[in-house]
């Protein structure tokens, strides 16, 4: 196994030759092919006017450094605004217990976007792209609505977490600060002409002020880390406690969010790997690699967001945090450093411009890659946040900074609802050697991901069940 296909002509169909390995001699064995099950070509790819454009060097090194950057771009998804939210409500309420749920739904994660760096690479479509080959109209139509109100759904967490960075820093007012994120299409249309590579530094550089931001302000609240360690450890007490179970599903869908497995899967495409099965399956391993440090990077900054909550608020009886305002004001007095609160405004605010760049480039892939729609950049941009600022806008008008803080997990634990949607068509492209050949997953791999599938869907149906019944 593993030799790529003999293929004996035009018309006939590709041969395998497998090996059987006996205790006295080895069988060689002329096997078909898995056929395509894929019922018409790709067409245009997304994101096009950036596909295959980032060159691969001649070195395996070279190679590898290549692929590094659209990781972190879905890195950017899991320490959104809504993220900050969800994890300072844990935080302050439930202390370090929620350290868990931030280590398992990072856990699915690594393993839900290997499965999509998986998908791009072995079919050289996106997921979005897939589901529309796959699947009839009746259902491609409500994935492309589950997908769109999920990408809505992190835009008014952007949108609420931008203008409360730029109230904090600034002291603009809310009303007009959601107003002004409107503005930042200006921003990612610049940074899209300066090449994709460019577009992934800027990302990068505000993450590294991100994590710069928290390490400080770790450092600042002194936590315990004896506790912060047993807060690793698994615990039943999320399904006994409803109030536990709402704020461990909002960290679950701001963690696994639903966009950043399509985003992912038309990102990695950027770059120009072989056609040759080897180049492929080098491709799948650099980009998991990327993917894996990403996340594992993106764990750290959450985890330190809820260790900095419950080293701050939870031992000060300051138990029901979730508004980022209130977190800000009080970080000074309790951290007793009047440099805290403002390093959390400035990572606040350029978490809200990193969410923004990649919600931008998800909508685009999803648009095009379900309904074959191209729209300029400026304008996908312009609708989604046009959409996502009526809520923002509304809440803060009616609400003030309280409902803003309500409105962000709200948005997380609808994300979360949303996942069910995108993960399980991605499990059946991915494990499906009739759509991936070769590079579909193998059979342990397959079963993981079933699990996490089966775990987010459980997950979502107990939420619902405690909504009714309660």
């Amino acid at each position: 196994m593993g030799k790529p296909p003999l293929d004996l002509g035009t018309g006939i169909p590709k041969l395998r030759i497998s090996r059987i390995y006996t205790h006295r001699r080895t069988v060689s064995l002329i096997e078909p092919e898995p056929k395509s099950v894929w019922r018409a070509a790709r067409g245009e790819a997304a994101l096009s006017e950036v596909h295959r454009s980032v060159r691969l060097g001649a070195s395996k090194w070279q190679r590898f450094l290549a692929f590094l950057g659209p990781g972190y771009m879905v890195a950017v998804g899991y320490m959104d605004p809504g993220n900050w939210a969800t994890s300072l409500a844990g935080g302050s309420k439930f202390g370090y217990a929620l350290l868990f749920v931030a280590l398992l739904s990072n856990l699915m994660a690594i393993v839900l976007q290997s499965l999509s760096a998986r998908l791009a690479i072995g079919s050289g479509r996106d997921l979005a792209q897939a589901c529309r080959d796959a699947f009839p109209p009746i259902v491609t139509i409500p994935l492309w609505l589950a997908a769109e109100i999920a990408i809505i759904a992190t835009d008014v967490a952007e949108v609420i977490g931008t203008a409360i960075g730029l109230n904090l820093l600034f002291g603009i007012p809310l009303e007009l600060g959601v107003l002004i994120t409107a503005l930042d299409v200006f921003l990612i249309l610049w940074l899209q002409r300066r090449g994709f590579r460019k577009l992934e530094g800027f990302v990068v550089a505000l993450l590294g002020l991100i994590a710069l931001c928290f390490a400080i302000q770790v450092a600042l609240a002194h936590p315990d880390w004896a506790a912060v360690l047993h807060g690793f450890a698994p615990t039943t007490d999320v399904l006994h406690d409803p109030g536990m179970l709402y704020i461990a599903l909002g960290i679950l869908g701001a963690t696994v969010m639903p966009h950043n497995l399509y985003l992912h899967s038309a990102i990695v495409q950027t770059r120009d790997w072989g056609d040759r099965p080897e180049d492929r399956r080098e491709a799948l391993r650099f980009a998991t690699i990327d993917s894996t440090m990403a996340l594992t990077f993106a764990l750290s900054i959450n985890a330190a967001i809820l260790i900095l909550a419950a080293a701050s608020f939870h031992l000060s009886g300051q138990t029901d945090v979730s508004d980022l305002s209130d977190a800000h004001r009080l970080l000074g007095p309790l951290l007793g450093a009047g440099v805290a609160p403002m390093l959390f405004a400035v990572a606040l605010l350029a978490c809200g411009l990193n969410s923004t760049v990649t919600a931008t480039l998800a909508g685009q892939a999803v648009m095009e890659g379900f309904l074959q729609i191209r729209l300029q950049p400026w304008l996908r941009r312009l609708i989604t946040r046009g959409i996502a600022i009526l809520p923002a806008a509304g809440v803060t008008i009616l609400y003030g900074a309280e409902g803003t803080g309500r409105l962000l997990i709200l948005t997380q634990v609808v994300l979360s609802l949303q996942l069910s949607f995108a993960v399980i068509p991605l499990v059946v492209f991915t494990t499906s050697r009739g759509r991936l050949g070769d590079l579909a997953a193998p059979r342990w791999l397959g079963a993981l991901s079933w699990l996490v599938a089966t775990v987010i869907v459980a997950l979502n149906l107990k939420l619902l069940a405690d909504f009714v019944l309660t």
